[in-house]
C-alpha cells in the first residue's frame, strides 16, 4: 500500500530495528541507531509499536539471503493497519548493497534501500522520505565511509560488552567470497579514535572489547607507520575499566610474533584468538586464493602455544570446496586433528553468483558435502570435549552475564576463551552465597563439562568489589 506524505510524517518517532548476520553489521545497526536517536527517535521492542522499521540485511551464503527475505516480508506485514503503524520499512546491508534493484523490482513493500556505506544517512534519507522529497528509493554507491568516535551510537549488546570495528571492507580477494564487492576496499580507523571510542564505551559500563573487521591482520597498512596492530593494542591497554581485548578474524600468514607476545605477556588481552584457516590442504589453499599452505597453519599454531600455552583458537572451516579430492579431506582432518582447535566453525561450499569459486570447475556433490560436514563435525566434537575436560578443577575468571534462559536455578557467564553468542557457556550452579552482580568478573572452580560448555561454583567476587 503506496502512502501520500502527510501519511509518512513521524509523529511518534519511534523505531524497530533487526539486525541480521555478523557483529559488523550489528555495529552499523548501531550507528544508525545512534543517528535516529538524535533525531529524537525512540527503539520499540515491538514491530507493531513502531513507525519506521529498518532491517539490516545479511546476504554472505544462500541461508543468509533466505533469512534476510523472509525477515523483510514478515516485517512488512505491519505497514497493515490493523497489524501495525508501519510509515516507513527500510532495508539496508549487504542484501541491500548486492542486490538493490531487484529488491526494489519485486518487493514493492520496501520504501527505501540503504547500502553498506551510506547508513550514516539514515536521518536525511528518512525525512526525504516523509517530506515527499526522496528521489529514488535505493542509495547505494561504492562503500566508502567507515563510523568513528564523533558518530553517535547506540550499544544494544549488554552493556558490559561491545564490539569495536577497527576497519571496513577487505583487499584479500579470497574466491569463496562476495565481501569485498559488498563492504569495498579496505579503510582502517586511526589508533586515536579507536582508543576514544574505547573509553565512551567504558564510560557506559562496558568491560569487554571484542575488536572485529573483515581483516583484523591488515589493520593499517592503508595508514602511516603509527596505525598498526600492534599500537593500537599498547593502546587500548592503556583505557582504564577495560578487562578484556579479544581479538577475531586475524589471518595466519600475518600473525607476527611481536603481536604474539604482546597477547601472552598483556593482562588485557585475551588468551583467545579467532583465526580463520578455511582448510588445511595446500591445494584447495591455492583455489581459494589464501596466502599460505597448510604447514605454515600449523606452524603459526604452533608458534601461538609456544608463546601462551592455554591460548584458545576459534576458527571456519569450508568444506567442499570446488575441486577438493578425498585427499584434501583427509588432508583437512589430520590438519583439525593436530590443530586441535577449541572452536570450529564447519561451512558447506555454496556457490555464490559474482565470486571467482563460481566459475570453477570440479563442483563437489552436495551429499558428498554432507557427508564430509558430519565426519568433520565428528571429530572436531571429540577434540572439543576433550580440551574442555582439561578445565576440570582450574580457577578461571568469569563474566557473569544472568540467569540461565531455561531454569532459574542456574547462571551463566563466560571466560575468556568464550566469545559472546558464538562460543560456549561457563553454567554457575553455586554461589556459595558469594554476593555479585550481572557484568561482574568472578572467580569460578569448574567442577564438570557438558558438551561445550563448563559447569562450577563461585570461589572469589570480584576483584573490583574487593578492592
Amino acid at each position: 500500500m503506496n502512502m501520500t506524505p502527510s501519511e509518512k510524517k513521524f509523529a511518534e518517532k519511534t523505531v524497530y530495528f533487526t539486525s541480521l548476520g555478523c557483529s559488523k553489521n550489528l555495529v552499523d545497526s548501531q550507528v544508525m541507531l545512534g543517528h535516529m536517536g538524535l533525531e529524537g527517535f525512540q527503539v520499540a521492542t515491538e514491530p507493531s509499536e513502531s513507525e519506521v522499521i529498518i532491517v539490516n540485511t545479511c546476504s554472505f551464503i544462500e541461508a543468509s539471503k533466505k533469512e534476510s527475505i523472509d525477515t523483510i516480508l514478515e516485517l512488512a506485514d505491519f505497514k497493515d493497519p490493523e497489524l501495525g503503524q508501519c510509515k516507513a520499512l527500510v532495508v539496508s546491508g549487504c542484501m541491500a548493497q548486492r542486490y538493490s534493484q531487484a529488491l526494489e523490482d519485486e518487493l514493492p513493500e520496501v520504501d527505501l534501500i540503504i547500502g553498506t556505506g551510506e547508513y550514516n544517512k539514515i536521518v536525511p534519507l528518512l525525512k526525504a522520505l516523509e517530506d515527499g522529497k526522496l528521489e529514488a528509493k535505493s542509495h547505494v554507491e561504492i562503500p566508502k565511509f567507515i563510523h568513528t568516535e564523533f558518530d553517535p551510537r547506540l550499544n544494544t549488546s549488554p552493556f558490559y560488552t561491545a564490539w569495536l570495528k577497527i576497519s571496513e571492507g577487505c583487499n584479500r580477494n579470497c574466491t569463496f567470497c562476495i565481501i569485498p564487492t559488498l563492504r569495498g576496499r579496505l579503510r582502517s580507523r586511526k589508533v586515536d579514535s579507536l582508543v576514544t571510542e574505547a573509553k565512551n564505551l567504558v564510560e557506559t559500563g562496558v568491560r569487554e572489547l571484542n575488536l572485529i573487521s573483515q581483516d583484523l591482520s591488515d589493520y593499517g597498512v592503508d595508514l602511516d607507520e603509527e596505525n598498526n596492530l600492534y599500537e593500537l593494542l599498547k593502546g587500548l591497554e592503556t583505557v582504564d575499566g577495560v578487562d578484556w581485548i579479544r581479538l577475531f578474524y586475524f589471518y595466519p600468514d600475518e600473525l607476527t610474533d611481536e603481536v604474539i607476545e604482546l597477547m601472552a605477556k598483556s593482562k588485557k588481552i585475551c588468551s583467545y584468538l579467532d583465526m580463520p584457516v578455511q582448510h588445511f590442504s595446500s591445494a584447495v589453499l591455492r583455489r581459494m586464493n589464501r596466502r599460505i599452505t597448510g604447514e605454515k597453519i600449523l606452524e603459526r599454531i604452533e608458534r601461538l602455544r609456544e608463546f601462551n600455552p592455554g591460548i584458545v583458537i576459534r576458527t571456519s572451516i569450508i568444506v567442499g570446496f570446488p575441486g577438493e579430492t578425498e585427499e584434501d579431506f583427509n588432508l583437512l582432518l589430520e590438519g583439525v586433528k593436530k590443530a586441535r582447535i577449541n572452536h570450529l566453525g564447519i561451512f558447506r561450499y555454496s556457490d555464490e553468483e559474482g565470486t571467482p569459486a563460481f566459475r570453477l570447475p570440479e563442483k563437489v556433490p552436495q551429499e558428498v558435502i554432507e557427508e564430509r560436514f558430519d565426519r568433520l563435525h565428528d571429530v572436531q566434537k571429540e577434540i572439543a570435549e576433550e580440551l574442555n575436560e582439561e578445565f576440570i578443577g582450574q580457577e578461571v575468571e568469569v563474566l557473569v552475564e544472568g540467569k540461565h534462559e531455561e531454569t532459574d536455578l542456574l547462571l551463566k557467564g563466560r571466560h575468556e576463551g568464550q566469545a559472546p553468542d558464538i562460543d560456549g557457556s561457563v553454567l554457575i550452579n553455586d554461589t556459595n552465597d558469594i554476593p555479585f552482580s550481572v557484568g561482574d568478573i568472578v572467580t569460578v572452580k569448574i567442577n564438570e563439562v557438558h558438551e561445550y560448555d563448563l559447569i562450577g561454583e563461585v570461589i572469589t567476587p570480584d576483584k573490583r568489589k574487593i578492592q
